[in-house]
């Protein structure tokens, strides 16, 4: 079985033959190309997404009390009073 100590070996000679070729300066090339085209394209952090998806589950919780409010009101007023959406429905306004 080989040791860890010659997969560190491999592993160090191969990073310093990557670092003093060509492979490097195409990898920095290609970093700085799609950095510029991101920064062309209208995209979000993943901090500003967090934070929409925390106001969107907070919205959604308040509207889903005011739609439990709104049912409680409606029911304690009876059924002569509706919307004004069911009243156009039936032809009441």
């Amino acid at each position: 079985m080989l040791s860890q100590k010659l997969f560190d070996e491999i592993s160090a000679k191969i990073n310093e033959t990557i670092a003093a070729s060509p492979a490097k300066d195409i990898e920095k090339n290609i970093k700085a190309m799609m950095a510029a085209t991101f920064s062309k394209m209208d995209l979000v952090t993943r901090e500003e997404f967090d934070v929409q998806q925390e106001v969107l589950a907070r919205t959604r919780e308040q509207l889903v009390g005011l739609e439990a409010r709104l049912s409680a009101l409606e029911s304690a007023n009876g059924p002569a009073a509706g919307s004004d959406e069911e009243q156009a429905n039936l032809g009441l306004s």
